[in-house]
């Protein structure tokens, strides 16, 4: 059994095999309808639990299509349902509830201490489908959507990421350090990541570079990262803070500074931080990031319960 909470304590061997059985099974899924189980229903029997204290579209969809297509099922409970949230109920006691009743437990949470006191208390694997300071079903995702498109391993490729330092952020340096690559981040100096990733940073001594120039950020970019400015969750000024990231709104002229042949990444939902003729040019492949968030949560799945091929 493994847990997925963050990319931070998982071996980068581990990582790889991850992404290596992706690729696998995206490739051998193209007759297959979308509700048809993969060739032997390696989760067969299966039930992924699944709790959002949060908004989610995207990973939602994609763990529930991922158990499916692993031959399991999917069963998604709402907080302000259970007695945890109404009745008072302890995270210990819900969480050998869930370990009786489920396989698996996939949690969005708006709290990193429960994360990982459910962690601590959960006997089944738990999957991290978004915390406060990491993403990182999203951000192995993305690593797998960059190495398909252009065909090289990610560690010869440089990254930029433009925009907010958040939790896919936090992720994204994570995998700068497990897969070594070049990482440049442009952000208002105000939005800089905080003292404990700046010292992750440090302490690992890898390629991250902090511009608050968006266009030093660009130079010779490989792949553009970005997310929304604005989180759903956010409590700040938002005319304040959109002001702090005019500069960094990524449009045709700021991507002149990346490659040629750069491509735009967002995690999505989208906001003001990216221009429409960039979100909806040739170099944008948000969609194509989008369902690979399928793909590489099966693989996930399966590396959660020791069944990786």
């Amino acid at each position: 059994m493994n847990h997925f909470t963050d990319l931070k304590d998982i071996p980068v061997s581990h990582l790889r095999k991850i992404l290596k059985d992706a690729k696998n099974r995206k490739n051998a899924r193209k007759k297959l309808n979308i509700l048809e189980a993969d060739k032997g229903a390696p989760l067969k029997g299966k039930l992924l639990i699944q709790m959002f204290e949060k908004s989610s579209l995207r990973t939602r969809l994609s763990f529930y299509l991922a158990i499916k297509q692993l031959g399991g099922s999917a069963l998604t409970l709402r907080p302000d349902e259970l007695h945890l949230s109404k009745g008072g109920e302890s995270i210990e006691d819900t969480a050998k509830i869930l370990s009786n009743f489920g396989n698996a437990f996939m949690l969005r949470t708006g709290s990193d201490k429960k994360l990982k006191e459910f962690k601590k208390y959960l006997s089944i694997p738990i999957i991290n489908g978004l915390s406060p300071s990491s993403h990182p079903t999203q951000i192995l995702s993305d690593v797998f959507t960059v190495e398909e498109i252009k065909k090289k391993l990610i560690s010869k490729l440089k990254i930029t990421w433009i925009g907010d330092s958040n939790n896919v952020l936090n992720s994204l340096i994570a995998a700068s350090i497990k897969f070594s690559f070049n990482l440049n981040i442009g952000c208002p100096k105000e939005y800089k990541p905080n003292k404990e990733i700046l010292g992750y940073i440090k302490s690992n001594k890898n390629k991250i570079l902090i511009h608050n120039d968006p266009k030093k950020a660009m130079i010779g970019a490989d792949v553009i990262f970005s997310d929304k400015v604005i989180s759903i969750n956010d409590q700040v000024n938002t005319i304040k803070k959109l002001n702090h990231f005019k500069r960094f709104r990524i449009d045709k002229k700021l991507m002149s500074f990346a490659k040629r042949d750069c491509i735009f990444l967002h995690c999505l939902p989208r906001g003001p931080e990216v221009d429409d003729n960039v979100f909806s040019s040739n170099q944008s492949k948000v969609w194509q990031q989008a369902l690979n968030r399928v793909h590489v949560q099966k693989s996930i799945l399966l590396y959660c319960f020791g069944k990786l091929r």
